[in-house]
């Protein structure tokens, strides 16, 4: 990871480029010669003025000068048009490259760091900032090259000419080129002040949304317009704070930079006055300095550019050399079997450890449970097993091997994993399914979801298993959601199997035939339950307790109980629970 933390920026684009690379020099090339035919004229023009000064009347040399002009700019813009059509094929390459290694990376990297960062930063870097590199990469790589390499041949001409006037037409150039710098004060300070700003923006706009309806249910709509509007007004501050700072510094580059004539005419008439100077050379060396004015004001526009590049490819390899699951390209081992083994497992998340020595045993084939008050650390647990997290210490095996000497893609097969919070695909409700597995055929999902009894439901839907479930199912209720993910999880069918609080918000009379549906599908399998509802797991083969990150008891149901500790006291409230909904229930 060093190593990629190392590189410059120009090998993260070569890189990026892949095959497409050579577009780019290609591009470079043509924008060279686009630059070289607009300037060209000049030198024609300078050298008619000569010949009108010598008093050359042969008009058919005048003729053949203007088609060598009007050939200069035809050629001029062929070169700009095919170079920029290279450029651009080059870049998206680079933009699309760029999204797929950070959506690869955040696959590999652990679930705490995508946790941590809102998904709207992740938005806004990988969409918008992504997006925002193309005319950067597009267009400066080659007229920010060409408008540089030409204007410098130009002015090596002009010192080949003259000395004295090539050195004071560099005066204003250098004039501007200090006002540009003026602009890069705390030019890294403003715009990283930009960039948190705007994901603050990003931020509130993806909770706005994402919470309308809390917000509308409880009346809360002022306030949290108020906040996005906060975010919206600090975002525009920001900018125009900068933007006033740079004025004068860009108005004093724009006026002076163009302006070669201010020394250009006074001491070249100096020197032509003198005699050390011919009129001819004066002549041209005043259009000369004319022809490099564009392309420095061109070169000079992409200075606020390349400023940002720095900053976005910083915040774009931010994400792509993050620490990632330690896990080799190949399995070192296979494991023999599929049972679980926690061995002396530590976990801190935010320099707080969270996990203190777990030890569990669950073999192969058995049904396992773990219990235990809110925030104890069952779903870290699972999480850990599930491999979205590496462990501090310690080390989590299966069929004796330490998950960390195996890759990463086949540890994936065997785990199926369902959260208590469901995440579906805007796509229809049978690819939400197969994407278990994705060579899955029709009859197949089907068969699972009526073994994993969603069947009926899922037909009662307006086009049945072709009913497009909108972004993140949010055309289905909380159970429907889980229901479709534990079909998902069914028709993958791997060894391994984890149900973190999966029947959270389903009704009891639901949760039941889904936990004799998961019964049935997860017979031979290692399942690993994580309950709110002790009655569902009752009938584990063996029972984890966990308290304060530790593992305060384990046994089945009918030794927790004749131990009296944290279990027994659990489940008697359970069950005074369900009592009191049973005689609500009654006397309503």
């Amino acid at each position: 990871m060093q190593k990629q933390k190392e590189k410059s920026a120009v090998q993260w684009i070569l890189e990026w480029a892949g095959r497409r690379k050579s577009f780019y020099i290609i591009s470079v090339a043509l924008a060279v010669l686009n630059v070289a035919f607009k300037i060209f004229p000049y030198f024609i023009i300078g050298n008619v003025i000569a010949k009108l000064l010598l008093g050359e009347r042969d008009i058919e040399f005048y003729i053949i000068q203007v088609v060598f002009i009007a050939v200069s700019f035809v050629l001029s813009e062929i070169f700009r048009s095919i170079s920029t059509s290279c450029s651009h094929k080059a870049t998206f390459a680079v933009l699309a490259e760029i999204r797929k290694q950070c959506l690869d990376k955040l696959a590999r990297v652990p679930l705490g760091y995508v946790k941590d960062t809102s998904s709207g930063t992740f938005k806004n870097i990988i969409v918008e900032r992504v997006d925002s590199m193309e005319t950067t990469l597009a267009h400066i790589i080659p007229e920010f090259t060409s408008n540089m390499l030409v204007p410098i041949a130009v002015i090596i001409y002009l010192f080949a000419i003259d000395w004295r006037i090539a050195l004071f037409s560099f005066i204003p150039i250098i004039l501007g080129l200090a006002a540009t710098g003026g602009m890069f004060i705390g030019y890294e300070e403003n715009f990283s002040n930009a960039v948190a700003r705007t994901r603050e923006l990003n931020a509130a706009a993806v909770e706005y949304i994402n919470g309308i309806e809390v917000i509308k249910a409880f009346g809360k709509v002022d306030g949290s317009y108020e906040k996005f509007m906060v975010a919206a007004r600090r975002g525009a501050d920001a900018f125009i704070f900068w933007m006033k700072k740079c004025n004068v510094y860009h108005s004093l580059a724009f006026i002076l930079a163009p302006y070669t004539l201010l020394t250009v005419l006074p001491f070249g008439a100096v020197f032509v006055s003198s005699g050390s100077l011919a009129v001819s050379d004066f002549v041209m060396c005043i259009i000369l300095s004319l022809g490099i004015v564009g392309p420095i004001l061109n070169m000079m526009g992409f200075t606020d550019d390349l400023g940002t590049i720095s900053t976005i490819l910083g915040e774009v390899t931010g994400i792509l050399t993050h620490e990632e699951l330690d896990r080799p390209e190949i399995s070192e081992s296979k494991p023999a079997n599929a049972s679980v083994s926690l061995k002396n497992v530590t976990f801190a998340y935010h320099d707080t450890e969270v996990l203190h020595g777990i030890n569990m045993e669950m073999k192969q084939g058995s049904v396992n449970a773990l219990v235990g008050p809110s925030g104890s650390g069952k779903s870290t647990i699972a999480k850990l097993i599930a491999s979205l997290w590496d462990v501090t210490g310690g080390s989590i095996q299966i069929g004796g091997v330490d998950i960390r000497r195996m890759a990463l893609s086949q540890y994936n097969r065997m785990i199926a994993y369902v959260s208590q919070d469901n995440y579906l695909f805007n796509e229809t409700v049978r690819e939400n399914i197969r994407q278990g597995r994705a060579d899955a055929t029709d009859r197949e999902v089907e068969d699972v979801a009526k073994k994993s009894g969603c069947y009926d439901f899922i037909m009662k839907l307006e086009n049945g298993f072709d009913t497009v479930v909108g972004g993140a199912g949010g055309h289905l209720s909380g159970g429907e959601r889980q229901r479709i993910s534990i079909a998902r999880a069914m028709l993958k069918d791997a060894p391994i199997v984890i149900l973190d609080e999966a029947t959270a918000y389903t009704d009891p009379e639901n949760e039941s035939v889904i936990q004799t549906s998961v019964a049935k599908l997860v017979s031979g399998k290692t399942l690993i339950v994580i309950a709110h509802r002790l009655s569902t797991i009752s009938d584990a083969d063996h029972i984890f307790v966990i308290s304060e990150g530790r593992v305060a008891e384990e046994g089945d149901h009918k030794s927790l109980l004749s131990m009296g500790g944290i279990y027994k006291h659990m489940w008697e409230a359970h069950i005074s629970a369900k009592d009191t909904v049973k005689e609500e229930r009654e006397n309503v």
